[in-house]
């Protein structure tokens, strides 16, 4: 997938990928994608309920045994 911002949050706990993310959207020009890669296994709920709450659309989510991909598109 193609993205405009890419976001390591590899190493952080929550909150601060939520923040981090939070800050690109808020520079992101609408329609475009913010890949973001986290090692936080809470960020699995809390990316899917910040986009929720924010009206932005989780496209899509991958996860192996350390790592989470999300793509997030700014709306």
């Amino acid at each position: 997938m193609e993205y405009a911002h890419d976001l390591d949050a590899r190493g952080l706990n929550c909150p601060l990928p939520i923040l981090k993310i939070r800050k690109v959207l808020n520079q992101a020009e609408t329609g475009e994608v913010i890949r973001m890669v986290s090692t936080d296994q809470g960020s699995l709920k809390d990316i899917e309920s910040f986009c929720k709450q924010t009206g932005n659309t989780l496209l899509s989510t991958a996860s192996d045994d350390r790592e989470h991909t999300f793509f997030v598109r700014k709306d």
